[in-house]
């Protein structure tokens, strides 16, 4: 899947309706504890790998690859050697 720029990513989301649209950047091997928040998350990883961990499943994202997250789902985070960035679009 070719991957957009991210004024391209935020400009399209913003005009589906996401309230706010974030460049997120994590530390090469970053973990964090399970957690929640509280908007909805769809986003694409723009570099690097992550592994995402929600409802006792983990599922392993490259470059390119999209994955949401609901409000309220706790959820945890791992990233790759390299860390990762993604782009990030919430909508409370």
């Amino acid at each position: 899947m070719p991957i957009d720029t991210f004024e391209a990513f935020k400009a399209r989301k913003l005009s589906e309706g996401y309230d706010e649209v974030l460049l997120r950047e994590w530390s090469p091997g970053f973990a964090n504890e399970p957690h929640e928040h509280p908007f909805d998350t769809d986003a694409v990883v723009a570099q690097g790998e992550y592994w995402l961990t929600m409802n006792g499943q983990t599922t392993h994202f490259k470059t390119g690859e999209v994955f949401q997250v609901a409000r309220g789902v706790t959820h945890s985070e791992r990233y790759g050697a390299e860390g990762a960035v993604f782009w990030a679009a919430r909508k409370n």
